[in-house]
């Protein structure tokens, strides 16, 4: 019993210190630059008030080809093992909840993208019930694909990222504030607390749609082989230093200079809390990767760009929505966001590892050990 106290005690210090220095740092920068801090607290949130430079064809060019070096010999081994690795058959029939999250997502859908007279008073409230709809329907594919999903082999942990993913949206949230890349449109209407629940209602969604996503990819474990054996990455406690450093340096960056630090609006949160993980000894969502294992850090972006692309194509054509002011590369869109800013999908799937792996050893040291050891029986798509 002492060690489990300590060990939610340990879990709650990091969380903690993890979010002081998310929601510090970038203020701090703002002081170092001059300005007034009261903007960046008030709610709703104020349009950001930053210069953003105009479109860059350097810059675009530059970071297509980074980018191109990047993920070409990924995708060249994804794609040769699509082409050379047939498709087993269903391993159960498409479950009846399925089939309430498909017919979920349709109507929300439906109703969404339509302005009918009657639905009026409800129409900036489809996007909940639609992304309810669709984390359903993957958990039913992945049922009907694998004979399990993460809804029913983790149900507890289903639940919980619901929870979870309410503070860890807000924190992304709070640091568009500093940067100004996307603005909500169709919510003047809402007052502070209508805004905060219902924002808070929308946010609940984004981990369990990641996490679902992932865990469908993963059933898929032949996909995932050629990024296994690869050369071992060690993480450990001097890892931490390396990866904390640079990581409160990136925030305060977006304080002090938003329009050319923002990437690290997506990069910087997870390496935050991976190297408080890493210095405090506890096992992280890169684990994997000492073992020569990549998969991890394949699946989970790809499972965030799958869902990326569900998120613009459904926003744009709703009520309320968000539009997107991206510095140097704001051209060639699909739906509203630039076409280059898909790719800060893919570190954001590296921040939702870590944020499910952290809900998981939560769950796992407040469940105690006998459930926890439950839990590593049943391995979910954050350990495969």
């Amino acid at each position: 019993m002492d060690n489990r106290r300590q060990g939610i005690h340990g879990s709650l210090s990091l969380l903690a210190a993890g979010a002081a220095l998310l929601a510090g740092l970038p203020l701090v920068g703002v002081l170092a630059a001059g300005h007034d801090l009261r903007p960046y607290l008030h709610l709703p949130p104020l349009p950001p008030n930053v210069l953003q430079p105009p479109f860059s064809w350097p810059v675009f060019l530059g970071l297509t080809a980074l980018l191109a070096i990047v993920l070409l010999p990924p995708a060249r081994r994804l794609a040769h093992a699509l082409r050379h690795t047939p498709l087993p058959p269903p391993a159960s029939s498409f479950p009846g909840w399925g089939w309430a999250g498909v017919v979920l997502t349709a109507t929300a859908w439906l109703l969404a993208w339509n302005r009918y007279s009657w639905f009026a008073p409800w129409q900036a409230y489809t996007f909940f019930p639609l992304w309810l709809g669709f984390i359903l329907t993957v958990n039913g594919l992945c049922q009907w694909r694998h004979g399990s999903c993460l809804l029913g082999k983790a149900p507890s942990l289903f639940a919980r990222l619901f929870l979870y993913s309410i503070p860890f949206w807000w924190f992304f949230e709070y640091l568009n504030r500093f940067v100004g890349n996307w603005r909500y449109v169709g919510v003047e209407d809402f007052s502070p607390l209508g805004y905060a629940l219902h924002a808070s209602l929308c946010f609940a969604t984004v981990l369990p749609a990641v996490a679902s996503v992932a865990d469908l990819l993963a059933g898929f474990t032949s996909l995932w082989r050629p990024f296994t054996g690869q050369r071992a990455l060690p993480l450990h406690r001097r890892s931490g230093v390396l990866i904390l450093a640079p990581a409160c340096l990136g925030l305060l960056l977006i304080g002090r200079y938003p329009a050319y630090a923002f990437p690290l609006l997506w990069i910087a949160p997870g390496l935050v809390f991976l190297g408080l993980q890493l210095l405090a000894g506890q096992p992280s969502a890169l684990a994997p990767l000492a073992r020569g294992d990549y998969r991890p850090v394949v699946l989970w972006p790809l499972a965030a760009l799958t869902c990326g692309f569900f998120w613009e194509m459904w926003n744009a054509r709703s009520l309320a929505h968000w539009e997107y002011a991206v510095p140097f590369v704001d051209r060639f869109h699909l739906f509203y966001m630039p076409l280059i800013g898909y790719a800060g999908y893919l570190p954001f799937g590296v921040e939702c590892l870590v944020a499910v792996n952290l809900a998981r050893q939560a769950s796992a040291r407040e469940a105690g050990p006998e459930a926890a050891a439950n839990g590593k029986s049943r391995k979910l798509a954050a350990s495969r």
